[in-house]
């Protein structure tokens, strides 16, 4: 079973739209949408594992030049 999330993320001003368009091109990124609100982009992601969740957002989303803060919400399954 895969393990899925969203990740909640801030740019700096005027970045959202060049962000979202990078993080869409990222293995394991199903869903990348620049929107309004206390968030510039919103990401829908899955992986293997916790583990392997935390690498792409550590090793991959965070990398992309613009980001300035992130938030990753598992989605559970209640």
């Amino acid at each position: 079973m895969t393990v899925q999330a969203y990740i909640l993320i801030q740019t700096e001003v005027g970045k959202a739209a060049a962000v979202a368009a990078e993080i869409a091109n990222i293995k394991g990124v199903t869903m990348a949408e620049d929107v309004t609100g206390p968030y510039d982009v919103i990401v829908r992601s899955e992986a293997r594992s916790v583990d392997e969740l935390g690498k792409l957002v550590v090793a991959k989303v965070q990398a992309v030049p613009g980001i300035t803060r992130t938030l990753t919400c598992p989605v559970v399954h209640l």
